[in-house]
């Protein structure tokens, strides 16, 4: 298998070190990663202006440093490598990816990149507090393999907690992020923590993390609002 690795934390990120360790396990692994942070990221890319590309070795694999965002990481995997990569992961992020904070993920906008073509994708997070999860970086992925969950879809997000009771399959649900905004020395930050456990519903991924689960929520790219006319 031919796994491509991203992340939005950027090629020095510890979380980066910790999924490729793990993908390696599992078959031949590139690295496409940005040269820096870009957390929030969403799904922009830079098409205004060139960046810079840079060829290394991470962890004994092929890498390169990509100047730009998750999704033009991905991109330039796909379109100028023309890597035949089978999936792509992405991550390990710092920092739960889940309710309201996956539109703005560039954790998961890296692997929505690979779904859009028709490749496997999964985004993986864990809390922003320490990389523990980490651990249960393979059970999250077995459960996927062992339940023909990519048979059903192509495109999952996975957020880790730091110890955890089990797995459940979810839903999008509700961060309740308290945002506010404080200037400091002429500038501003959007700041605020969530409240996870304020979702009661119990088939959601924030309640899953609050009650110490592995979420596993299928995604896609498709915005559409369907209803009945």
């Amino acid at each position: 298998m031919r796994i491509l690795v991203a992340n939005d934390d950027g090629i020095d990120a510890i979380g980066l070190k910790y999924l490729v360790e793990f993908a390696k396990t599992l078959g031949d692994v590139c690295v496409v990663a940005p040269k820096y942070e870009q957390s929030a990221k969403s799904q922009s890319i830079n098409v205004r202006s060139g960046f810079e590309v840079k060829k290394t070795t991470y962890l004994g694999v092929d890498a390169y440093v990509i100047d730009s965002t998750p999704s033009d990481c991905v991109r330039f995997a796909i379109y100028y490598l023309k890597d035949n990569f089978d999936i792509v992961f992405s991550g390990l992020n710092r920092g739960y990816n889940s309710g309201e904070d996956i539109l703005y993920s560039g954790t998961v906008a890296a692997a929505s990149e690979g779904a859009m073509i028709g490749r496997r994708a999964i985004a993986f997070s864990t809390s922003y507090k320490s990389f523990d999860g980490a651990k249960y970086l393979k059970d999250a992925y077995d459960y996927i393999i062992n339940n023909n969950l990519f048979e059903k879809h192509n495109f999952w997000n996975v957020n880790i907690p730091p110890v955890a009771k089990g797995v459940r399959v979810t839903h999008q649900g509700l961060t309740n992020f308290d945002t506010y905004f404080e200037e400091k020395e002429g500038l501003f930050y959007q700041l605020g923590s969530p409240h996870f456990y304020l979702d009661k519903d119990e088939t959601s991924d924030t309640k899953a993390i609050d009650d110490g689960y592995i979420s596993i929520t299928p995604l896609t790219n498709d915005r559409t609002m369907y209803f009945n006319k």
